[in-house]
């Protein structure tokens, strides 16, 4: 689940080093994801599915499958499913690993894992092989007028070769073929498989609907703007990946094997990472992509071939693009740009690396769970009214001396915080890798650091594209400013892929409706820019323009009025905890500071805490999910989930410079730079986490608070690094709320 996504990135980039010792291993990769992290989730049957299908996926030498043994989804569920669906799980060298004790130690134990396999998975050498064991998912995204002209037609081209040979191709994308059934259906295999085919169409309409979204949401800006202005011209376009003279053989659940040759459909959304996902799911072992705008979508373990529409498109991203499929537009007969297309593929099949390979970044995105099952509760939630955005009144200890602690903050160009980062954001999940690549490269050179920036970070996530809009973008708009403002963030710069629903132009838009000033921020493009190598060099230089205009740090002595801190639980919690963290909520919020408790925390509905801090017994939340908190004082914001991470990335985000977490089942995941003192009070915690932890609260439960404002004073001035954050157990994902649904 997504709750040991971070361990096995983690783990995968400890391995990188050894792959030059390993020469026929292609890769060590993480397929880290954001699902199977909540209670129940309504899309399990398909999350078994599609990681069933991934192990078993025949690009796989070796599989390592990791959980903690206590999530909706465990190696247990997941080696039944395989084995009581017979798939050939013995076929492949894996190990199921339950985490247990702490990070670092697991980390050393999945090490020797892998490097256990690596000799054996490096003999495994390439032998020539018939065609018919090539199977390809037929993607598109980005996709402008054009696609329905050059690059869809030759993909329909390349999958009817290849089924010649006895291979296998797969449609996907089922609200991008609505309106383009008749074309589907004019040559199908029998009735049942029409009927399969129409089912989840009207299966996908009536799941949307309960989010109270349509499929005419589907088209992006990118879309929109080169010509495709409704679901229906995009369908028609994109159901030409299959040929007039292509038989549609079979209609099959998403992630379901692909037993036999033939053409599949595979019930998926349009959102490409989460379609292909389920494609790989299926066996694909070689993924067409073909583009308008110049999507650079890779995954991770299976090659992707990118087929832009136009030449001058291709010229502009000839370092990112595969096939120029413009050349029909130019006089190239199909046959001929077929035949090529078709050759380049096998070379692929064959080792030679794809452009996206050689890039080096891949994204993996499962279809997302979905919140609701009918359309009963629809109305109540499009109509829910937002938090006022005041604080909470709470008790205050009027007799009480003000608190001595104190700590020093730094200046920069009249702003006050305790650290500056320079912040890459990308507005979409297909910037999002290029985002990371571009902050790594940053921090190697050390620009501005560490006089003006003590580093750079990117906030990877899935969303801006590929989802409903309504609601769930608002959610998602307001979420995103709240990082452009937090601060923490000295300079921020957002990177779009170019295409997406949440492009610059947009969120320019949303932050001139919350009343934030675009112009101080920077923005690139990786289509319009020209690719990845040349928005790398733009936000490069934005980066360096920005600092060298950056005047003189000061420091500053402050108290309590100036932290802005979150506090939450991810379990029960003790009357003693209850009681000193009600105290220090008081303490903070009393001097002028701020305190921010999600929703979902175990400590609200505590009455050592509740009643201890609050003047009435029900309190709503004072904030929406990830809204920056204009005022300081108590606030509780909205948690639309109990997911851990994603209660996290929405409390960062109100502007909160310090994450204080009382952990109750086991440390957990921590923030990408809002730094997470992770505390226990239960004595097996702190005897099986030691060295996760990073406060033991024990003895006299009235000292407790002090020692939490010593080591958030350590933190705050950078004397004391959290432990889980220094190995490396970071993750980010944003909620979709209860209404966002996948499109």
């Amino acid at each position: 689940t997504s709750r040991t996504g971070s361990y096995v990135k983690q783990l995968a980039a400890r391995l990188q080093g050894q792959l030059k010792n390993f020469p026929q291993v292609d890769g060590i990769v993480p397929a880290a994801h954001t699902e199977g992290g909540t209670e129940q989730p309504n899309n399990l049957a398909l999350l078994l599915r599609t990681l069933a299908g991934f192990i078993v996926n025949p690009n796989v030498g070796a599989v390592l499958i990791v959980d903690y043994g206590i999530e909706s989804v465990t190696n247990q569920m997941v080696e039944t499913y395989l084995r009581e669906h017979n798939y050939p799980l013995d076929e492949v060298l894996h190990r199921f690993l339950s985490i247990k004790g702490g990070f670092q130690d697991n980390l050393n134990i999945g090490e020797a894992i892998v490097q256990d396999w690596l000799p054996t998975v490096n003999d495994m050498e390439r032998t020539p092989e018939s065609i018919s064991n090539l199977k390809i998912g037929l993607q598109c995204g980005g996709s402008d007028a054009f696609s329905g002209i050059s690059a869809n037609p030759l993909l329909g081209w390349i999958a009817q070769e290849l089924i010649n040979y006895g291979g296998s191709a797969s449609l996907a994308e089922t609200d991008e073929l609505i309106g383009a059934e008749p074309y589907v259906l004019k040559k199908v295999r029998d009735v049942e498989t029409a009927r399969k085919f129409l089912t989840f169409l009207e299966e996908f309409k009536e799941r949307t609907s309960w989010h109270g979204a349509n499929a005419e949401g589907n088209p992006s800006g990118g879309n929109k703007y080169r010509g495709l202005y409704n679901i229906y011209l995009k369908s028609i376009g994109a159901a030409l990946k299959k040929d007039p003279s292509t038989r549609l053989d079979y209609a099959i659940d998403y992630g379901a094997p692909m037993k036999e040759s033939g053409y599949y459909f595979m019930d998926s959304p349009g959102n490409d990472l989460e379609s292909i996902a389920g494609q790989v799911a299926s066996g694909c072992n070689l993924i067409f992509f073909t583009t308008g705008n110049g999507s650079i979508t890779n995954f991770p373990f299976v090659p992707t071939v990118k087929v832009v529409t136009t030449t001058r498109r291709f010229e502009l991203l000839a370092n990112d693009m595969d096939v120029n499929a413009g050349q029909y537009l130019e006089g190239v007969s199909m046959d001929e740009l077929g035949k090529q297309a078709f050759e380049l593929s096998l070379q692929i099949a064959s080792g030679q690396r794809s452009v996206g390979e050689k890039a080096g970044h891949s994204q993996v995105q499962i279809w997302r769970n979905w919140r609701q099952t009918d359309s009963s509760q629809l109305d109540i939630l499009l109509h829910a009214p937002l938090p006022t955005g005041e604080p909470i009144a709470i008790q205050t200890d009027a007799a009480a001396d003000p608190n001595p602690f104190r700590f020093t903050l730094t200046r920069h160009n009249g702003h006050r915080a305790s650290d500056h980062i320079g912040l890459i954001l990308p507005t979409s999940l297909c910037a999002g890798q290029v985002a990371n690549m571009i902050a790594l490269k940053l921090n190697k050179q050390g620009l501005g650091q560490p006089e003006h920036l003590s580093r750079f970070v990117a906030l990877a996530h899935t969303e801006g594209c590929g989802n409903s809009a309504g609601q769930p973008e608002q959610l998602y708009a307001r979420t995103m400013i709240g990082y452009i403002t937090h601060p923490l963030v000295q300079h921020c710069l957002l990177l779009e892929h170019g295409c997406e629903k949440t492009h610059n132009d947009y969120m320019r838009h949303e932050m001139e409706e919350m009343g934030v000033d675009p112009s101080r921020l920077g923005f690139a493009s990786i289509q319009l820019d020209g690719g990845i190598d040349k928005v790398t060099r733009k936000v490069e230089t934005w980066f360096a323009d920005q600092l060298s205009a950056t005047g003189p740090t000061t420091k500053e002595t402050v108290g309590l009025e100036a932290l802005r801190i979150g506090i939450l639980s991810d379990g029960s919690v003790t009357d003693a905890d209850g009681e000193q963290l009600a105290k220090l909520t008081r303490m903070i919020a009393g001097e002028g500071g701020m305190v921010v408790i999600p929703e979902n925390s175990g400590l609200l509905s505590k009455p050592a805490f509740r009643n201890n801090l609050f003047n009435a017994s029900n309190v709503p939340p004072s904030l929406a999910y990830g809204e920056h908190a204009r005022l300081t004082g108590c606030h509780i914001m909205e948690t639309p989930t109990e997911h851990w991470v994603e209660t996290v990335t929405g409390l960062a985000a109100t502007g909160v410079e310090l994450i204080i977490a009382l952990v109750h089942n086991r440390p957990m995941q921590t923030h990408p730079f809002v730094p997470m003192l992770q505390m226990a009070s239960e004595p097996a915690m702190q005897q099986t986490y030691p060295n996760d932890l990073d406060l033991l609260l024990t003895g006299n439960p009235a000292a407790w608070t002090n020692q939490i404002l010593e080591a958030s004073k350590q933190i705050i001035e950078h004397s004391y690094t959290p432990r889980l954050y220094q190995q490396g157990n970071i993750d980010f994902q944003l909620t979709r709320g209860f209404l966002g649904v996948s499109l």
